[in-house]
């Protein structure tokens, strides 16, 4: 059975680490090696969140124009994604979501890429932008129609996004090396980073 230790260039960078029951704790409390005999399957080795005394880099930029005006039946919808600080790797699997007011009767809106819906029942708006090309920025714009007599709503939208990022880790996160004992044969090697946005909000 395959008994493993793992090191990380920069441990320091972990904090309010949970980890998998295979992991010896005492081990990574003293050196802060992960030292674990891994067991079938597929599973989660450790979760983990980077100390706020490390800037991480949002690795997309927002602008956005989203307003109502007081009296009007109609709002301003305008909204531009580019990437930000990626090292020029891709951003990928790029979903756009908001929640619109209740006031919204339809949107009218035209993206320069991917495809978008808004149901009118839900007030849901989803954008599949797919891929962001740095030399043409996708983009989605148009009005948004309110019911007749409505008040301006409250505040503005939150905006959700959802992306991937292949080959890097935006915590700064880098493995140093995987050792394996306990076994003859000579197992292959890789590391494959991925960056996934769990909950990315802009507030407009």
């Amino acid at each position: 059975m395959p008994d493993l230790t793992l090191s990380f260039m920069n441990p320091r960078l972990l904090d309010d680490v949970s980890f998998h029951p295979c992991v010896r704790f005492k081990r990574w409390e003293a050196e802060r090696i992960l030292s674990f005999i891994p067991p079938d399957g597929n599973f989660r080795l450790l979760s983990y969140h980077v100390s706020s005394q490390n800037l991480v880099a949002i690795p997309v930029y927002v602008k956005h124009n989203i307003s109502f005006r007081e009296g009007s039946s109609q709002g301003r919808f305008d909204l531009t994604l580019g990437p930000k600080q990626t090292m020029g790797k891709s951003v990928e699997s790029v979903l756009v979501s908001s929640q619109l007011p209740r006031g919204v009767l339809n949107a009218n809106l035209n993206s320069s890429q991917g495809t978008h819906t808004f149901d009118p029942v839900t007030k849901m708006l989803t954008w599949d932008v797919g891929k962001i090309n740095p030399q043409k920025l996708p983009s989605l714009k148009g009005t948004m129609s309110l019911q007749p007599g409505a008040s301006k709503p409250d505040e503005n939208p939150t905006i959700n996004i959802q992306l991937k990022i292949q080959q890097m880790a935006i915590s700064g996160l880098k493995v140093n090396r995987l050792d394996m004992y306990g076994e003859k044969y000579k197992p292959f090697k890789g590391i494959k980073y991925m960056t996934k946005a769990g909950k990315f909000q802009v507030r407009t």
